[in-house]
């Protein structure tokens, strides 16, 4: 899906990914984490992921910059 994003933005362009991610170290972000947990519960291979693992994967998809900016909000 990441690819398909890079491949339809015009040169320059941004993907924004909003979502409540999982710290890198995975022992912070309690909502993150338990929503994890409930992934994992209600289906076979489900789970949520760090920011690391995004950056990580739009990388692949051939975008050249990715960073994580934390929100003010639930943690």
């Amino acid at each position: 899906m990441l690819r398909k994003a890079y491949n339809a933005l015009p040169s320059g362009g941004a993907l924004l990914v909003y979502e409540r991610l999982i710290d890198d170290e995975r022992r912070r972000s309690i909502a993150g984490l338990l929503e994890s947990l409930i992934m994992l519960i209600e289906t076979r291979a489900g789970f949520d992921y760090t920011g690391a693992d995004c950056r990580d994967w739009m990388r692949e998809a051939g975008f050249s910059e990715a960073y994580v900016e934390q929100l003010t909000g639930i943690e």
